[in-house]
């Protein structure tokens, strides 16, 4: 009797306990794994109160006090979230599957490799994105490519070259929403990447260039084919780079108070990182915050250990014996402050949080397998292989932004 997809399924349910897979997920995570999780997050949403403003009815003067106390009130607000989708796919090819058959160790590292792409694709897309704005990009052009040869793309921030990968499908666009499509010689989309160059943050597409016929241009945005305002809505979108204005995010208009609806920011641009750190603390304290987790890149991590010398002071965060991460120690108004680098993390910007104001609400696990008929494997219906579908339901919510630091470097 050959392989068919009972068979098959319950190998891989043997393979891929719950625990297998989240240490999969967490492991090189760290933000990703530190956020509460809530994994019911059904219906059509989910609001999120915010108590932000204490009634007014105080004066010296008994008559003022009762005048206010008769006209204001708390304000509270609610976020009222909806979920996003995302998904990954691991395809098989059954006369690979079968030609292992009886050897049970190349079939599993058959399964397995194309099995754990596929997480691993997954997870990244999730952790990269609950750092990020929800707009679907993830890197910026520097410069227009050159009019020769194949067209070489150089990212504006380097470090952004660890979120390429050969044989993404990519866009252009000159904004984050609306704007114009960028396109090259052809105009053929979307762009496929043929080669990376990671010490040089440089890749290359199957696009050639040619001299005047290229519109990609410096400072155009970057995205994988479909991501474009269909992601989550991760620290960037709850703590924007400016103070929000009147248009209604999940339902509330965050301008009534910038600051306690819409986070903290900081310009620590001048500033040494280890000052701006020390500022962002006292920003955080000073408006009721106890900041008790920083993130950042690995380059800014770097920055900052060698910045304190023989001053520094590590700390190891151990989830369990698979999962864990060493940070920095610094000492706050508040507390202790633990600085952890995330390869996820933009390298212009030092997240600083109470982390338990933030949480990652899934319909069901944040990286899970797509298996509502009962099976993990589909056969599928116009190729000879099956398919391993993989998805998150879900975003990111904060009951007190205001609580929260965006450091600018």
């Amino acid at each position: 009797m050959g392989l068919d997809l009972t068979s098959f399924d319950s190998a891989l349910k043997t393979h891929y306990t719950n625990e297998v897979v989240e240490n999969m997920v967490y492991k090189d995570n760290p933000l990703l794994a530190l956020f509460a999780k809530y994994e019911r997050f059904g219906g059509k949403n989910l609001p999120i109160p915010i108590l932000w403003g204490n009634p007014q009815g105080r004066s010296a003067s008994f008559t003022q006090a009762q005048a206010r106390g008769l006209v204001t009130n708390s304000r509270v607000s609610d976020f009222t979230l909806t979920r996003v989708k995302d998904y990954s796919i691991a395809y098989l090819d059954n006369e690979t599957l079968e030609a292992s058959k009886g050897d049970a160790n190349a079939f599993m590292e058959a399964a397995t490799t194309e099995i754990d792409g596929a997480i691993n694709s997954l997870t990244r897309s999730v952790a990269m994105s609950i750092y990020r704005d929800g707009s679907g990009a993830f890197a910026q052009v520097k410069a227009a490519p050159s009019a020769a040869g194949d067209m070489e793309i150089e990212l504006k921030n380097h470090n952004d070259i660890v979120h390429i990968e050969v044989g993404m499908q990519i866009e252009f666009w000159d904004a984050l929403t609306s704007g114009t499509q960028h396109v090259g010689t052809t105009g053929t989309l979307p762009y496929t990447v043929k080669t990376v160059d990671r010490s040089s943050g440089k890749f290359t597409t199957d696009e050639a260039s040619t001299s005047m016929q290229i519109t990609i241009a410096a400072n155009d945005y970057i995205f994988i084919k479909g991501d474009r305002g269909a992601k989550l809505s991760g620290l960037a979108a709850w703590i924007p780079s400016a103070a929000p204005s009147s248009a209604t995010y999940f339902g509330v208009d965050r301008s009534v108070d910038s600051d306690r609806l819409g986070g903290l920011r900081l310009d620590g641009t001048s500033m040494p990182i280890e000052e701006a750190l020390i500022e962002g603390m006292s920003l955080g304290a000073r408006y009721g915050a106890k900041v008790d987790h920083a993130f950042t890149s690995f380059s800014k991590y770097a920055s900052l250990e060698k910045a304190l010398g023989s001053k520094v002071q590590y700390i190891d965060l151990t989830l369990n014996p698979q999962v864990g991460f060493r940070g920095i120690l610094l000492n706050s108004p508040k507390g202790v402050v633990k600085v952890i680098p995330d390869l996820n993390c933009q390298d212009d910007i030092v997240w600083m949080l109470q982390l338990n104001t933030f949480k990652l609400y899934s319909l069901g696990k944040a990286v899970r397998v797509i298996d509502t008929d009962g099976l993990a494997m589909l056969r599928q219906a116009s190729a000879d292989g099956v398919e391993a579908r993989y998805g998150f339901y879900g975003n990111v919510g904060c009951k007190a932004p205001g609580f929260n630091v965006r450091i600018g470097l």
